[in-house]
């Protein structure tokens, strides 16, 4: 706008300029023709413009030599003022030797000078700058005026702008603001601040910014809802674990007491058949929590995606063992095979994955009631080893069935379980199949249960 409002006044006063050339060229003609009889009769430049009147701003000097010179000018109210001496030097001085020809007198103005020779004399006419001095300041200003205001709009304009359009923003961060007072470091945590939607328009940038913050939100909620679950979950692990381990501690405890009891009064048949019978339970015991300690370090390995040693592996062999074993320890339940006549081979660690079918099995004849059919196949189904253990027992409780992999989970509601069992077989089918880059599920309805393992024939390695 400072930039228009230069180029404007610079093309605006050389047009005025022009214009005033060519008016005083035009009466500098007129003019020498007026002059010329009042010249001849010896009149000085304030006779002239008293007799022949001008328009106001009109300057004229009359040079007869070897006379001096004599100026006047035509005031704004008409009178007719001579110059001084000094005035005349000044102008005289003052004449540029070339280009506009245009001269400043002090306490008169700044006049645009034309001369013009009459007979003998020299005649200079001029005519005042002022009115095109008055447009150009006027101009200047408007348009100056006219710039602050147009300034003072356009700040405002931008601002209410700007704020609006960094609304969302603002929203994006008063939401961040909030969410950083929460306390997320410990206890249940939820995040229920959200972005506005009006402020989370993906169509604009600043609203893909509060989209965004709003998806990192739902994730983090998500991720402290998991640590919730896991803390839960770790929390139940140490108690059912110490739960498992204490019981077989306390009898071993009680047991060894009785044992030193019994030997402090003597050595007698009863002692030792007291203190034999005590170390059998101490020893049972021992066992019982040989096997949970030995559980829970297999998990911990599995884990950290240890011990496993990958082989050719034939499942068809590995399934029909399994229930060879499982014959004699349930031999009230009916077993049967459904195995093609070709192996299904994959890779993975034989004695884990022989461990994952006993674990099934085991589960199967121990929640099941006596006469209970469990049906074993081995099938390869796209390229994927399938291992399904189907029993038509009464199902599996609802609900647990969603925990039912999980440590220490039993199912003891639904499936009159009889036995001291650590809870740990089916969540180390689950880490051993996880191991292998497979999958493990159970649907389960009164009637039909069944448990379907399924493993790559090439893993993309160790897990």
């Amino acid at each position: 706008m400072v930039l228009v409002a230069v180029a404007t006044s610079a093309i605006l006063g050389s047009v005025l300029e022009d214009g005033l050339a060519k008016d005083l060229e035009s009466q500098t003609a007129r003019t020498a023709n007026m002059v010329r009889g009042p010249i001849a009769a010896g009149f000085t430049a304030e006779q002239i413009l008293a007799e022949q009147p001008m328009p106001p701003g009109t300057l004229l000097v009359v040079e007869t030599p070897p006379d001096a010179p004599t100026a006047a000018y035509t005031a704004e109210d008409g009178s007719v003022e001579a110059l001084t001496e000094d005035q005349i030097a000044q102008l005289i001085e003052r004449i540029p030797d070339e280009g506009p020809l245009v001269v400043k007198i002090d306490d008169v103005g700044t006049f645009r000078v034309q001369g013009e020779p009459v007979g003998g004399s020299i005649v200079v006419l001029g005519l005042s700058r002022d009115d095109v001095a008055a447009t150009i300041g006027r101009m200047l200003t408007t348009i100056g005026l006219l710039t602050a205001g147009g300034l003072l709009l356009l700040a405002v304009a931008t601002a209410w702008t700007i704020r609006r359009g960094l609304a969302p923003l603002r929203a994006v961060a008063d939401t961040a603001a909030r969410v950083s007072t929460q306390r997320l470091d410990q206890g249940e945590v939820t995040i229920a601040e959200r972005v506005p939607a009006r402020e989370a328009d993906p169509r604009t940038e600043v609203g893909r910014v509060g989209e965004a913050l709003n998806t990192l939100l739902d994730h983090v909620d998500e991720s402290l809802t998991a640590r919730q679950r896991n803390e839960e979950r770790m929390r139940a692990f140490v108690a059912d674990a110490s739960h498992e381990l204490r019981t077989p501690l306390s009898s071993i405890r009680g047991y060894s007491e009785l044992s030193l009891k019994a030997l402090s009064r003597g050595q007698g048949a009863a002692t030792i058949e007291t203190t034999e019978a005590s170390l059998e339970r101490i020893q049972a015991q021992s066992l019982r929590m040989t096997s949970l300690v030995e559980d829970l370090l297999l998990l911990a390995r599995l884990d950290e995606g240890q011990e496993l040693v990958y082989g050719t592996v034939d499942l068809t062999r590995l399934v029909i063992d399994a229930v060879g074993d499982a014959r004699p320890t349930g031999p009230d339940h009916e077993w049967v095979l459904e195995v093609g006549d070709e192996p299904v081979l994959v890779a993975g660690d034989t004695g884990r994955l022989h461990q994952v079918a006993a674990n099934l099995l085991a589960n199967a004849r121990t929640h099941t009631p006596a006469g209970t059919t469990v049906t074993v196949g081995v099938a390869r189904d796209d390229g994927t080893a399938v291992l399904r253990v189907h029993d038509n027992g009464p199902g599996i409780d609802p609900s647990i069935s969603d925990e039912l992999f999980e440590r220490f989970s039993r199912a003891d509601r639904s499936r009159a379980r009889q036995t001291g069992g650590t809870g740990l077989g089916l969540s180390i089918a689950r880490a051993i199949v996880d191991a292998h880059g497979g999958s493990i599920r159970v649907d389960s309805v009164p009637g039909d249960t069944t448990f379907e393992v399924r493993l790559p024939a090439r893993p993309a390695g160790p897990a």
